[in-house]
């Protein structure tokens, strides 16, 4: 499973957003993380369809859309509209987990499901090989910033077993305090798709994404 970084475009300068995607992706980011939020889920407002299609033609990178909304399934069309490949929505949002999963399949696009820190993998058990990749907060969703949890680098290591045990190669995405000093440990852990994103906006952000994967050391597989 390859290793990918997906900068989070949340901790970028907004009025030159699209050129911060293209830094990054230039430099070699693979995903590039798009932050939604309604402030129902989580407490903050953040950017929508008109913004995520405006920066659409900026690169041809995956647009890795984290949805924290409640029923997030409600605009699942429009978000693939708008420029969407990957739709990860929160375990603790849906009402149906399930429907919303193929709802976001059936519109060609891959699924992807997120739990907060205080949530157990267990509860996403039965949907674990309906989906394309698992996302692990490794802080509490709302605002970036925040220092990583470090409980959370067992239930990627709970994760990644359970996976090898029904034989699925699902990603496991992980999201929240990422720095240049931890990263080393949530890949050892088994996280395979990183988001970062003061530690890629804050200062230079092609030089800090080639940093980043300097510590990727490239492909693996398992």
């Amino acid at each position: 499973m390859k290793r990918i970084l997906a900068p989070s475009v949340l901790a970028a300068d907004f009025k030159n957003l699209g050129e911060a995607v293209e830094q990054v992706a230039k430099a070699g980011a693979e995903y590039i993380h798009i932050d939604v939020m309604d402030g129902m889920f989580v407490p903050s407002i953040s950017f929508g369809m008109p913004v995520i299609k405006s920066i659409r033609s900026s690169t041809d990178k995956v647009f890795d859309v984290h949805m924290m909304v409640e029923e997030p399934g409600r605009y699942a069309e429009d978000m693939k509209k708008a420029g969407a490949d990957l739709l990860c929505v929160h375990q603790e949002a849906c009402r149906h987990l399930d429907r919303t999963i193929q709802q976001i399949h059936s519109l060609d696009m891959k699924a992807a499901v997120a739990i907060n820190p205080a949530t157990p993998v267990s509860a996403i058990e039965l949907v674990l090989d309906q989906v394309d990749m698992v996302l692990i907060m490794s802080v509490n969703p709302g605002f970036g910033g925040q220092k990583f949890i470090p409980y959370t680098l067992e239930k990627v290591r709970q994760l990644r077993s359970r996976l090898d045990a029904l034989g699925l190669f699902t990603d496991i995405q992980i999201d929240g305090g990422i720095t240049l000093d931890n990263v080393g440990q949530v890949l050892k852990a088994g996280a395979n798709i990183i988001v970062a994103g003061s530690a890629v906006f804050g200062g230079d952000p092609e030089a800090n994404t080639r940093a980043f994967l300097e510590k990727f050391g490239g492909a693996f597989t398992r």
